[in-house]
């Protein structure tokens, strides 16, 4: 299985005082359990390190991913009509990109938006939790 990571599921990882870290460490830690794929768009990535680059501390975050095996998909070369189609339908960039990394590997998105999720279910994708 493939599980592509929202911002909000990694930064809830990586910061211990947010209000779904409990939630965010169980669903990686079942997903490095059973073998899951863990992956995440360029764009993703870079919302996920904004806080901890402005504080120094990037190489930390990418070194912690990278540890419990997040991968960087790149973008499929029809990505801008499908980003296009998406962003139409009124959701922001960053989630049509999750959205599409999700379409694109048959992936199953893990979130703690409920407006991705339910975007996400209403283009037939699988999601968690």
């Amino acid at each position: 299985m493939i599980l592509v990571l929202d911002a909000s599921v990694l930064i809830a990882y990586l910061t211990q005082d947010d209000t779904h870290w409990s939630a965010a460490v169980r669903l990686l830690l079942d997903a490095t359990d059973n073998d899951t794929e863990l992956m995440v768009n360029p764009v993703t990535l870079a919302e996920v390190l904004v806080g901890p680059t402005r504080d120094g501390r990037e190489d930390q975050v990418l070194t912690a991913l990278a540890d419990i095996g997040v991968t960087v998909a790149p973008f499929p070369p029809d990505s801008s009509r499908i980003l296009a189609r998406l962003r139409s339908a009124g959701i922001k960039m960053p989630d049509c990109c999750v959205l599409l990394t999700a379409l694109h590997h048959q992936a199953t998105v893990a979130s703690f938006d409920e407006r991705l999720l339910r975007v996400a279910v209403q283009h037939r994708i699988p999601v968690l939790p």
